[in-house]
């Protein structure tokens, strides 16, 4: 019997999803033949009111809606299954649904809350999404490979062990790029995910589906991966919270993708969430799981809840360093605007202290993660790509083959470069510490930053196949800094004006200039969002932080549903 081609596989991926969506009782309804460009409203219209304010509600809330007996699990399931399903209409950002097991998960909970009186953890009924390379028992893990889908989970990964223990349900599964190396969703399995508030954007990548899911109310949590800013790109691009947490904190294990065993540059797992709470809410719910007794790797610090980073025996006092733009390409002018208004509020509040911060050599930090990404030339990645016969997207191509420098590296060179990783982790070590104002008598550093405040890239979600710089956001996994991404605002060409007299710094910097310049109108109504940064293991410091800039100054300053 011959091998089916690319185009047959993906024909039968495609058809395996449609038919999980086909599943999903009450029956879907049926998009619009016409679609706006910004279709985050299009779905408030083909649900139920009670649909529509459950799928709209923060996950903290429904999880104590869940726990009280307002909502039932099984309620709660169904409407998100059913926006879920909509979703997939509007953005292609679905790979599978689950509804039987979903809804059978849903029942079990109901009946266990009827009985005991309690929920059965602090996830009790929670609809989670889930991107599609981690691990599920018997599903398949393509990781965004058209020769992969065949490839099936032979265990549930055990970060979905662990909120599984917690009382989640596991309802939809979602889209990936091609080698999982894009910051956006593009595949030839199930094609381009696009961004719900644009469709002539991305959703940005590579949990791109995530992004979509989530920005459509499809998702109220859901959990990514971050390499290169795989996390931060969607979340960022979809008006959502989303955290790189520091590596080795949150298990990885059960995660499927080429080049496995590197680590150089450590993939880490994340949340993207419709709420800061719940970002916290998953991070707190997997670490006092201890995970590390079940993956060594993983260090065995506890989520640190019960002490504040942030108070001083005068109050809280935070001091935030801002990078305006990283000396390679300059950010387009809304980033630049949402930047200086949360600054300008953020000057306002007498407990905040706002200093700027010069980039170190971040051009520097991209040549050393470049080396140290594909070791092996990129051999895997193309070996994945080739074995089907399908073709290269363009993104691919771009971090791939067109990436000066990718190339296969001996031993020796592996030691060189990881020995630039530590000594630029050094340096920029100094960097921080060189912020404080003073030091004790016995060396301890005072008044030094808190977080730095950064643009997560260099625009608003690009057009499709234009994400190609990756500064922003890959510079904290090279450094290994958790990097929480927040919404803030959205485009509008109005003010968003371009400076006439600015003159692009370099080639990439040209190319990112020229996006905006060809045409300001096609962001008009993106999100816009921007990054805090804090140092290695600071995790928890980061949330706080960004709690008390919320709080402090009304983010984000317009409404995203």
């Amino acid at each position: 019997m011959s091998k089916p081609t690319w185009q047959e596989v993906a024909k039968i991926a495609q058809s395996h999803r449609d038919d999980s969506i086909r599943r999903v009782h009450p029956p879907i309804p049926e998009v619009p033949d016409q679609l706006p460009l910004d279709r985050t409203d299009v779905i408030k219209y083909l649900l139920s009111t009670e649909e529509v304010v459950i799928t709209q509600t923060a996950p903290e809330d429904i999880v104590a809606s869940l726990a009280s007996g307002k909502y039932t699990s099984t309620t709660v399931t169904t409407a998100f299954l059913r926006r879920a399903g909509l979703a997939q209409a509007l953005a292609n950002c679905i790979t599978e649904l689950l509804p039987e097991r979903a809804i059978a998960r849903a029942k079990f909970l109901d009946e266990y809350l009827s009985k005991h009186g309690k929920p059965i953890g602090p996830l009790h009924g929670l609809p989670i999404s889930v991107k599609e390379h981690l691990g599920m028992k018997d599903l398949g893990v393509n990781a965004g490979f058209v020769s992969w889908w065949d490839h099936k989970g032979v265990d549930d990964a055990l970060v979905l062990k662990i909120l599984w223990h917690a009382g989640c349900v596991f309802y939809a599964r979602t889209t990936q790029p091609q080698t999982l190396m894009h910051l956006e969703t593009s595949n030839n399995l199930y094609g381009v995910t696009v961004n719900p508030f644009n469709s002539q954007l991305t959703a940005g990548g590579s949990s791109g589906g995530e992004g979509a899911l989530a920005a459509l109310r499809g998702s109220c949590l859901g959990i990514g991966t971050d390499i290169g800013g795989s996390i931060r790109s969607p979340a960022a691009n979809c008006g959502l919270y989303g955290l790189r947490p520091s590596s080795y904190r949150i298990p990885t294990s059960g995660m499927s993708a080429t080049m496995g065993g590197q680590e150089q540059i450590v993939p880490v797992l994340g949340p993207l969430s419709t709420s800061l709470e719940g970002v916290k809410l998953f991070m707190k719910t997997v670490i006092d799981g201890k995970p590390w007794l079940i993956e060594p790797s993983l260090v065995p610090i506890p989520w640190r809840v019960q002490e504040s980073y942030l108070t001083t025996p005068i109050g809280k006092k935070l001091k935030v360093g801002v990078i305006w733009h990283d000396g390679v390409v300059k950010p387009h002018p809304p980033v630049m605007r949402a930047l200086q208004e949360v600054v300008d509020r953020l000057k306002d509040v007498q407990s905040v202290e706002i200093v700027d911060w010069k980039p170190y050599k971040h051009d520097e930090a991209w040549s050393i993660i470049s080396h140290l990404y594909f070791c092996d030339g990129g051999q895997e990645e193309t070996a994945a790509i080739e074995a089907s016969g399908e073709p290269w997207r363009p993104l691919s191509n771009f971090i791939l083959k067109d990436n000066q420098w990718v190339k296969k590296l001996t031993v020796e060179e592996i030691w060189h470069w990881t020995v630039k990783r530590e000594s630029y982790r050094t340096e920029y070590a100094r960097v921080w510490n060189d912020t404080a104002t003073e030091a004790s008598e016995t060396g301890k550093l005072e008044g030094m930053v808190d977080v730095i405040l950064c643009p997560v890239g260099p625009g608003a979600a690009p057009p499709l196949d234009c994400a190609r710089y990756w500064g922003y956001t890959a510079q904290w996994n090279l450094l290994d800094y958790p990097a929480l991404v927040f919404p803030v605002t959205k485009v509008d060409p109005v003010i968003d004006v371009e400076d006439q007299d600015y003159r692009p710094m370099n080639e990439r910097d040209e190319y990112n200039h020229q996006l905006w310049k060809s045409g300001p109108e096609k962001y008009k109504g993106a999100p816009v969002s921007l990054q805090l940064v804090g140092r290695r293991y600071e995790d928890e410091k980061v949330i706080e932080a960004m709690d008390f800039i919320t709080q402090s100054i009304g983010l984000p300053f317009v409404d995203f549903v």
